[in-house]
């Protein structure tokens, strides 16, 4: 058995009980990837990152309106049984055909004084409509044909802090890198060969349970048993030695904002801000909110603004809000990002039992000061599904990009080694113009990274359209003739082009519009 599935079946050796105002929280001693690479980043500047896990597949349609297109979004043979109304939806500054659910009153005071970005059509290439699987993928940051034991944070971290937990807690990062809220360890704090965290449950139980100072380990057994147990003793004892830190700074913390009631992840992100105010120089932490499947009774019978998808997204807004607005009192709000994520979205399309069954893109959501662009990409095309499913605007690992680089400022080879290869950044925390992208009125280009069919979409580009071609990282230029043409967009296929970086050229009667374009295999 190797050392990482020992651990896993060992968990109850390893998991040392800690409350923090009655609630669990559990420091991994095997962070995810994601975990590692936030937590290497965050070493390098005083930057938190807070990652919120929507568990069960969220139903992007239902959490941001497309008001732009209601009548089909409305309509009897698409979502007419779970339909928000557009009088009911929460406007949105400055994008008056986007709306939020009327139960997320909090994310839209965030959003309207720009301090949340809404990222639209998240996903990946050929996704996976497995819950086990999906998860894996967005916590490893693996294609969908491919796997990875260790998730990307945890690599990334992995490179910053090497030799952990052996060399740590150090002078130079005395806290656990990462700190998970709650009692199920997640794949995105698994590293490649030790978590990068260790495991807790509360600071004061803790200490009484496991003491202020490490007990040097007595005795060995020989062979692997005896590895499995000296390195359980390491583990344990590498604890305790976090326990007074935990302790500290859950006691020296403090919470100014007013939390509401009966919300579990208020309660989680009340302790994470309790613990940032109190010193602790963690990196990332990550906190759950389950119960997003909704494939039957997603709203209620008589009013689709109510329900149990309702509930959730108020939970997740109330929660969000009173957490920034903590930061924010405790004055250490430009040190947070925070990030949700869901396994997957939902179909297009809802079915008979006023539910939604398991589908592909959905929107993301970062949240801070540190905001600059408030809305990526456009609302779904309703008319233009694949097999009832909304089609990606921007592959999730676009985001983790941004973080890594714009966030915790990793550099490319970094970047690359945590993603398993360059993505181009997402624009959340920069201006969405880049080098690159030269044009001066907007362009998207979706999916990127794509395999196949390709979609460049900028105002009234049919008008004069000349030549499409791509540019490779050698600077052969290729022709490609447009499979379609609309007056906002131009289709194109890629399929039998090499993996690699491009530069998309349209050459326009107004000029040349460009945009960075990966292919992937």
């Amino acid at each position: 058995m190797k050392r990482r599935h020992f651990l896993q079946h060992a968990a109850s050796s390893l998991l040392l009980p800690v409350l923090i105002d009655g609630y669990g929280a559990k420091a991994f001693a095997k962070p995810s990837s994601f975990i590692r690479s936030m937590i290497s980043l965050a070493s390098q500047t005083d930057r938190v990152l807070v990652i919120i896990q929507l568990q069960g597949g969220n139903d992007g349609l239902n959490t941001v309106i497309p008001l732009d297109q209601m009548s089909v979004y409305s309509s009897s043979s698409f979502r007419g049984n779970i339909a928000i109304p557009e009088g009911k939806a929460l406007k949105l500054k400055n994008y008056a055909g986007t709306g939020l659910h009327p139960a997320m009153s909090g994310m839209q005071q965030l959003f309207n004084d720009g301090r949340m970005s809404i990222i639209q059509g998240v996903s990946y290439p050929t996704p996976n409509f497995s819950h086990f699987r999906a998860s894996d993928i967005w916590m490893t940051a693996v294609d969908s044909n491919q796997t990875a034991t260790s998730g990307w944070t945890g690599r990334y971290l992995n490179s910053r802090y090497p030799n952990f937990p052996e060399a740590y807690p150090s002078k130079a990062m005395p806290d656990p890198p990462a700190i998970q809220i709650g009692y199920v360890t997640a794949t995105t704090l698994l590293g490649p060969s030790n978590s990068m965290a260790l495991v807790l449950q509360d600071p004061d139980t803790f200490a009484r349970l496991v003491g202020e100072r490490p007990n040097s380990p007595s005795g060995s057994e020989s062979g692997y048993a005896g590895q499995q147990l000296d390195y359980i003793r390491q583990q344990q004892a590498s604890s305790v030695s976090y326990a007074s830190q935990i302790k500290n700074a859950a006691g020296k913390g403090k919470n100014l904002a007013t939390y509401p009631t009966g919300n579990s992840l208020s309660d989680q992100l009340k302790i994470v801000a309790r613990l940032i105010s109190g010193g602790l120089q963690t990196k990332v932490y990550y906190v759950t909110l389950g119960g997003f499947d909704t494939h039957a009774s997603q709203v209620d019978a008589n009013d689709t603004t109510t329900g149990t998808h309702a509930k959730l997204l108020k939970t997740l807004s109330d929660a969000i809000l009173a957490f920034q607005t903590d930061l924010e009192k405790l004055n250490v709000e430009d040190r947070v990002v925070g990030m949700t994520f869901s396994e997957f979205g939902r179909r297009a399309m809802s079915n008979g039992s006023r539910g939604t069954d398991h589908g592909t893109s959905a929107p993301m959501f970062v949240f801070g000061t540190a905001i600059r662009t408030p809305m990526i990409g456009k609302n779904p095309n309703l008319s233009d599904l694949d097999n009832n499913n909304l089609k990606m605007q921007t592959d999730f690992r676009q985001v983790y990009a941004a973080v890594l680089t714009d966030w915790f400022g990793t550099d490319n080879a970094t970047e690359t080694a945590t993603l398993f290869r360059d993505f181009s950044v997402s624009p959340i925390f920069r201006s969405s113009s880049t080098a690159v992208d030269t044009s001066p009125q907007t362009v998207n280009l979706y999916p990127n990274p794509a395999s196949a069919d390709v979609t460049l979409e900028a105002d009234n580009i049919s008008k004069g359209l000349q030549t499409i071609a791509l540019t490779d990282v050698q600077g052969r230029l290729q022709l490609l003739n447009p499979t379609l043409v609309m007056p906002n967009s131009v289709h194109f296929d890629v399929s039998t082009l090499a993996a690699g970086s491009y530069v998309v050229q349209v050459a326009t009667e107004r000029g040349t519009l460009t945009k960075r374009l990966i292919i992937a295999r």
